[in-house]
């Protein structure tokens, strides 16, 4: 995925799906200067109707949801001309926290927030993570202004589910889109090229300017926060393909973020493929399902324990593979048989736990303990 920063990489096969960028944003911005009250006018919903654990129309989750999605513009000064991004955000407490992109907010010097009256505020970046893609901000501002939307269970999605879009796509702020959801368990990278594991697809229509803007489920509960489009290398624009972060994953990095201002993701050091049945069979190995281990980061809580990488390269029905490593079968006891399951051990675990591992190499069975080390600023390290 490409990030929107840069207009000539707008037609690239996929983008993120953050600001209507006229240059490259950043991170680092504060309150400074007076404080602005708030004050919201909000329009109670039409229908009375709607109880706790019924769904919703899509007029109803705007309505109950709109006041509580926010605009959010980035600036930097680094250049003569300034920089700028603009993407979305929603409030989720009453102490002015709001969650939006990393990437909508990289490098920014300063950060406004607009509320629907059109009223506009500096905010304080509280902490980002680059490795999800997700911002926290803060706001100073009175809490009846706050319309807090509640974060719901992504873990509970199945692929058709409704689910509601709310965001400023090109500049047009608390636009709604509605669509199902389309798929799950999507891989998308994220900005410092880490993984993102458990995304949302969906094809309600996300345009640039939607990013960290709310998938709202038909409970009018926020279960991701749209962070991507695919174009297909044809457009620039919605074809139908968006992807989401999803909604426990923010729940746990806007966790950390609030308690220490950052997030500190474990990190095991080893890049691998899933062992597949046609790679066993072709060479003989000694199992036939696990993550074998082509290479392992130098310094890394893997190379610390004595994982060994592998050192011949081979095809097998189109796949390249590095084989003459171990091949992990355990990880913390559980059965190993894709690098998605790996990384969901790890992630489940911070920097300096210990995990064993069950590793195979050649025909002898070995159980290793690692210390998890602290994600780097990029799989380069």
């Amino acid at each position: 995925m490409t990030s929107l920063r840069s207009l000539p990489v707008l037609l690239a096969a996929a983008v993120l799906g953050g600001g209507v960028a006229v240059a490259a944003v950043g991170l680092l911005g504060g309150l400074g200067g007076d404080t602005t009250l708030v004050t919201e006018t909000v329009q109670a919903p039409r229908s009375s109707t709607v109880t706790a654990g019924s769904t919703m129309s899509v007029n109803e989750i705007y309505e109950r949801s709109a006041p509580g999605v926010v605009q959010i513009n980035a600036t930097s000064d680094s250049t003569a001309t300034g920089q700028e991004a603009l993407g979305s955000g929603f409030v989720i407490d009453k102490a002015g926290h709001i969650v939006t992109n990393y990437h909508v907010v990289e490098g920014a010097d300063e950060v406004t927030v607009g509320f629907s009256n059109q009223d506009t505020v500096k905010a304080e970046i509280v902490g980002t993570d680059p490795s999800t893609d997700i911002a926290v901000l803060r706001v100073e501002t009175s809490a009846s202004a706050l319309r807090p939307l509640p974060l719901g269970d992504s873990d509970k999605l199945v692929v058709g589910d409704q689910v509601v879009a709310i965001g400023n796509p090109f500049g047009l702020d608390r636009t709604a889109t509605s669509g199902i959801v389309s798929a799950l368990q999507r891989l998308i990278t994220a900005p410092n090229r880490f993984t993102i594991d458990h995304v949302i697809q969906t094809d309600a229509p996300i345009n640039h300017g939607n990013s960290g803007g709310p998938l709202i489920d038909a409970y009018g509960k926020v279960i991701g926060v749209n962070t991507q489009i695919e174009t297909g290398g044809v457009a620039s624009g919605n074809v139908g393909i968006g992807f989401a972060v999803p909604s426990n994953t923010v729940k746990d990095v806007v966790a950390q973020i609030l308690r220490t201002g950052r997030v500190d993701h474990a990190y095991l050091g080893i890049s691998g493929h899933a062992l597949t049945k046609d790679l066993a069979q072709t060479y003989n190995l000694p199992v036939g399902a696990g993550v074998v281990v082509e290479s392992v980061t130098k310094g890394s809580g893997a190379d610390k324990a004595g994982l060994v990488s592998g050192d011949t390269r081979v095809v097998v029905a189109g796949e390249t593979y590095v084989l003459g490593g171990d091949i992990i079968v355990l990880a913390d006891g559980k059965p190993i048989t894709s690098i998605e399951q790996l990384r969901d051990v790890i992630s489940a675990h911070k920097p300096g736990d210990k995990i064993e591992l069950v590793v195979y190499n050649d025909a002898k069975k070995t159980s290793v303990t690692v210390t998890l080390g602290r994600q780097p600023v990029s799989p380069q390290g």
